[in-house]
């Protein structure tokens, strides 16, 4: 988890989003992927307590970032590398839009969710598919 520290314009007139994060920075780089809640994103600056990632219009349009404000807490991930066997099932951190959560119903040990789209975003969605989600 990381906390907003800051979102907004930069002097260079695009728009930035500074986190304060310790436990991802390990062995982080200039250009690295970082996922802020679910959304692949580059790391343009970072210290040893903080990192920035720029924000593009079309990811500022197509996710919910612009909806953080000066201390939200937010969901890291680092990018994955290939080193060891991986299980489970893979999610890329690339947004398309994003839905509502009209119901979650229980049963056993599942959960059902059901998520209201834009009509546009239908041809994207797999029945039964692996996603990802910014709620609680």
């Amino acid at each position: 988890m990381g906390t907003v520290q800051r979102l907004g314009d930069t002097k260079d007139g695009g728009f930035d989003l500074k986190i304060e994060a310790k436990t991802v920075l390990e062995g982080v780089h200039l250009g690295d992927s970082i996922a802020v809640n679910g959304t692949c994103l580059t790391v343009t600056d970072f210290t040893n307590e903080d990192f920035t990632v720029g924000l593009s219009p079309e990811t500022l349009r197509k996710t919910s970032l612009i909806e953080l404000k000066t201390g939200s807490l937010v969901n890291l991930e680092r990018a994955v590398q290939p080193v060891s066997r991986m299980g489970g099932h893979f999610v890329q951190g690339h947004v398309d839009g994003t839905g509502v959560i009209v119901e979650k119903k229980p049963e056993g040990d599942s959960l059902w969710i059901k998520v209201k789209a834009e009509q546009g975003l239908l041809k994207y969605i797999v029945p039964k598919g692996v996603y990802c989600s910014g709620w609680d």
